[in-house]
């Protein structure tokens, strides 16, 4: 089952901190501080015993092994004390340990329980994990709430909420088949960094399917999307400097990122044939930018 990470975006840190007192623990997450943030944090835990936003730091400390030894199981005991505070990310982390068996005995109910705690007071990374558990019960009603759930989580900028939204759409599950609906999703998640949604918004952007057609727009993301290690990706951008669609044509190139696809079991008959009679020099150089770019992803 493919999860969101539990690295949390620890946002709401600094509402139990007096908004006339800087937020030391925080702060010093965010620049990198992490021994600092841990004291301040238990600072904070010896004046307030209810301090749910620095139990759930202490937690991801922990967790992450950030400033301290990763410890699961202490992470899931700062995380439970903080859940029982109501602290929507820490019910979140809790969820996702669970369902793993991670700093706990492995339990799916509670972790789906925690999970649906979380989602239920608006925390988006619990709302796109417990729409994944819903789509694949096959469940009409499931699926109308993984929906749900998943605009929830894409309108927080998730970005695998973001592709899901618009795999749904294109394919026209639970909802109308809408390649408008579908581009837009992509392309909020393309901006977030999400490759599959960068390919299959380029794959829409060069059909002119559901946004205005941009070979060169399409062009630049496969190539975003090969450097950082798409098969796919690699075998249009290939397929694209063969032909000289968006980009000039470059066989050398082509003939690169055809090995790289290649070598991730994406073989293409056509571009064997397209490229066949490379000089052994132009393989050579081929050869040399595929092994080259091997690394980049």
């Amino acid at each position: 089952m493919i999860r969101v990470l539990s690295g949390l975006v620890l946002a709401l840190l600094a509402t139990t901190a007096s908004a006339r007192e800087p937020d030391l623990a925080y702060g010093a997450y965010q620049r990198g501080l992490y021994l600092t943030a841990f004291r301040q944090a238990t600072l904070r835990i010896e004046k307030n015993s209810k301090d749910a936003a620095a139990m759930t730091l202490l937690g991801e400390l922990y967790n992450q092994g950030l400033g301290v030894p990763v410890d699961p199981v202490k992470a899931a005991e700062w995380y439970k004390l903080a859940a029982r505070q109501g602290d929507r990310q820490a019910l979140s982390a809790l969820g996702l340990m669970a369902l793993d068996g991670r700093g706990m005995a492995k339990n799916e109910a509670q972790g789906r329980a925690w999970l649906e705690q979380a989602a239920a007071k608006g925390e988006p990374r619990a709302a796109y994990n417990v729409a994944l558990l819903l789509l694949s019960s096959g469940s009409p009603d499931d699926l109308r709430r993984a929906i749900e759930l998943l605009r929830l989580a894409g309108e927080a900028e998730i970005a695998e909420a973001q592709h899901a939204l618009g795999v749904l759409a294109l394919n026209g599950r639970g909802m109308n088949r809408d390649t408008a609906e579908a581009a837009r999703w992509f392309e909020r998640a393309a901006r977030n960094g999400n490759v599959p949604g960068i390919v299959e918004y380029a794959i829409l952007l060069f059909n002119g399917e559901g946004v205005p057609a941009n070979e060169t727009r399409a062009a630049r993301l496969f190539r975003l999307a090969a450097i950082r290690g798409n098969a796919i990706a690699r075998n249009r951008l290939a397929r694209l400097l063969v032909a000289g669609r968006g980009v000039p044509v470059n066989r050398v190139e082509a003939a690169a990122w055809h090995l790289l696809a290649a070598a991730q079991g994406l073989t293409d008959t056509y571009l064997d044939e397209a490229l066949k009679d490379l000089t052994p020099e132009e393989r050579q150089r081929a050869e040399r930018l595929a092994a080259d770019r091997a690394g980049l992803s």
